[in-house]
């Protein structure tokens, strides 16, 4: 049975580039933000059940982010409706992943807002990814129409960092990119070699 690894961490950690590191050492890895997409894209699971909850979110025959969004400030009420309907879906792509990489010693997990959804119950271990407040602040504002005022936003709504190293099983500092890959090497190594990790 496949040891289940949860990744996280707030914005500007590093975790994109973690998790494409563990890709490349062969470890199967389900990201949550592409499977919305997905969902989300034309023909996607999601954009039936959406569009009879919002259906002015939907453009081209696809859930629109930028209208989702919009429908959602008018309507908070909205945004717990809408987690009624895609996250059982999510959930159930999850599953189907997981299953069909039964035989991987290592699945990696790759949840953005793994605490904020209580997706650590779904996990055997949370790896979090982390970084000084500077090198993080620096990542994200280089980003497009990024202002300080959207992230301070962002940061409002996740776990702060400081609660996410607290809880973590495992720690990944991504200061350099050999720090990082070095740390991601070492965690693959520890989680398969026959021990499965307390969950």
């Amino acid at each position: 049975m496949s040891v289940r690894l949860g990744l996280t961490g707030s914005i500007g950690m590093g975790k994109s580039t973690t998790a494409q590191m563990f890709r490349e050492l062969g470890v199967p890895v389900w990201d949550a933000d592409e499977t919305v997409h997905r969902l989300y894209a034309l023909g996607g699971a999601a954009v039936a059940p959406v569009a009879a909850i919002a259906p002015g979110a939907i453009e081209g025959g696809a859930v629109s982010r930028d209208r989702l969004r919009a429908a959602i400030a008018a309507d908070p009420e909205l945004l717990r409706r809408l987690e009624s309907v895609v996250h059982p879906l999510v959930a159930a792509d999850r599953m189907a992943f997981i299953a069909a990489h039964a035989d991987a010693p290592l699945i990696l997990l790759d949840i953005p807002l793994l605490y904020e959804t209580g997706g650590e119950a779904h996990v055997d271990a949370v790896a979090v990814v982390t970084t000084d407040p500077e090198t993080q602040k620096a990542r994200v504002m280089v980003r497009p129409g990024m202002t300080q005022a959207l992230f301070d936003q962002i940061l409002s709504r996740q776990v702060p960092d400081a609660e996410k190293r607290a809880r973590a099983d495992h720690l990944i500092e991504t200061n350099t990119l050999e720090q990082t890959r070095a740390r991601v090497a070492e965690l693959v190594q520890d989680l398969t070699g026959g021990s499965r990790p307390d969950a």
